[in-house]
Order: C-alpha cells, then structure tokens, then sequence
C-alpha cells in the first residue's frame, strides 16, 4: 500500500520512471549478490539454463512496473488502484487457459465483481486520461503474465522467491540500461538525480522506494509460489482500501463521484467474497486430507 504513494512522491519530483527502476533492481541485484557472499541466505549462483528460461518473468516484470510508473503521471491513485484491481480476472482467465482447471463458481463471481466495480468507478472518474488508462490497463497484462510465471517456476523448478528475484533483478538491468539510453533518459537523468541529491527529502524518499520495493517484491514473489498467482493479486485488492481512502484525501487530483465511490466499494466487496470463497474451500478441504491421511495409515 505504502508503495503506491511513495512511487507517486517521487515521480512527482522525478520524473524519470526507467532510471528509478534500474536504480531498484541494480540494488536487489548487489543485495542479494553480497547477502549470498557472506552466507545471508542459501540462494545459489547464477545458472545460464535457469537464466534462460526466466528471462521471460523478467521482460514482462519491467514492462509491468514500467507502465505502472507512467500512468501514475496521468491517473489519480484511487483509479490506479481500481484498475489495477483488474488483474485478477485476467490471472483467472490465463489460469484457465494454461491448464489450471475451472475455479469455483463463488470465486469466479467474486473476481467479475471486482472487474464491475472497476468499470462503474471508471464511468465515475471525471478526471479520466485516455494514455494513462491505457499504459495502467497495459500494466495489467503484463503483471498477469510475469505473476503466471512466477507460480510455475516455483512450482516446477523448485525455485525460491529470493532465488527467482535475483534472476529477475539480473535479467533486468542489461534490458533497462538499453532502454534508457534509448529513450534518452539518460544521461539527463543521472544530471537530474545529481541535482536532486542535495535534497534530504528526496534522498529519503528514494531510498525509502529502493528498501521497500525489494521487500516488496520478495513477498509478493513468495506469496505467489506459497499461494497462488490469484491469491496474491486478490491481496493487492484488498489492501486497496487503505490506498483509496488516503489516496481521496493526502494526494489529491479526484472529483469524488457518487459513481466513483460506489465502484471502489463494488470492488472491495469483491476482494472480501474471494477471501472467503477461498476460505471455505480451504475448511472443506482440510477435513478430506485428515481422511486421506488416516485411511493411508491403516
């Protein structure tokens, strides 16, 4: 939730999305590098064949925080977070597809609600930016697919969450230093951040977003390899209430619309059904694994 309105602060003073996002996976990179060098954690070095088949989480987690960086610039938090809230019912549906089985019929309900909810509050938002809408909706896709990955690669290649980071954070910076010359970010950039160095709020803040975003992502890495892809983007929702509640009132740049308002609460309702949707399947499941144990016992 935090992530959000400091992602917002600083590209309110920086504009620069690209460089700050090399600036974070460069800092997970050496983290990591230097936490396995004096035996912080098990994970192992790098391996050019595991290399090679996560590049794709990789690609598709830059474009997703990369577009997610952008439309801040144009979409207020609230509807931000609204349309992020989309993710699920494009998880569900890439679940589907890939071989996962049909879901319940509760939590199937429960994501197309999320998604209404999405859409009233949208109809509500006066302030509407066609480019931001579209990078944010662009966001969308991307983080369904790196999210999708994710869970297979833990599942099938038995990858810790600190493990697939590293690769992640790795596979990333010759991608994003390319992109950043490219685009002409830098070297202005790096001028910018220069100046802007002198700032002791600034500095606090971005250091605040490097910390954050690299214990961010490995729990949001470690939720969908426990979990689900689904879970942890129905967590994103429901942490979204806080977010859209402060987001009215610290960071303005809302017309507050009976629509807007009535879309949000559609939308957190539905991340409230899934849990429970979940729940209840968790409850009627246990019993059944207590009688398969019992029975393989005797």
């Amino acid at each position: 939730m935090a992530m959000v309105f400091i992602n917002k602060a600083i590209i309110m003073q920086y504009a620069h999305s690209m460089t700050l996002l090399t600036l974070q996976q460069l800092a997970t990179t050496l983290l990591i590098h230097f936490g396995r060098q004096m035996g912080y954690t098990r994970a192992k070095g790098v391996d050019i064949t595991t290399a090679r088949r996560l590049l794709p989480i990789s690609l598709f987690y830059n474009a997703n925080v990369a577009f997610a960086l952008a439309s801040l610039k144009g979409v207020n938090i609230p509807m931000y977070i609204a349309i992020k809230r989309l993710t699920p019912l494009a998880v569900l549906i890439a679940g589907f597809f890939s071989g996962k089985g049909k879901p319940t019929t509760q939590v199937t309900l429960s994501v197309v609600l999320t998604a209404v909810g999405v859409l009233v509050a949208a109809i509500g938002d006066f302030s509407f930016d066609l480019p931001g809408y579209t990078m944010a909706l662009t966001s969308v896709f991307f983080q369904t697919m790196y999210l999708v990955l994710v869970e297979k690669s833990g599942a099938e290649e038995g990858l810790s969450s600190i493990e697939i980071m590293f690769y992640n954070s790795f596979l990333s910076l010759p991608f994003l230093l390319f992109l950043i010359i490219a685009t002409g970010e830098f070297p202005n950039s790096l001028a910018l951040l220069l100046v802007k160095s002198n700032s002791f709020s600034f500095l606090f803040i971005l250091l605040l977003s490097l910390v954050m975003g690299i214990a961010l992502n490995y729990t949001m890495f470690l939720c969908t390899i426990v979990n689900s892809a689904l879970t942890t983007t129905i967590v994103g929702v429901l942490k979204g209430v806080g977010s859209t509640t402060l987001g009215f009132v610290l960071l303005g740049g809302v017309q507050v619309h009976g629509l807007n308002v009535t879309g949000l609460v559609i939308n957190t309702a539905g991340g409230v059904w899934y849990s429970y949707a979940k729940y209840q399947q968790k409850k009627i499941k246990a019993p059944k694994v207590v009688m398969d144990l019992e029975a393989h016992r005797r």
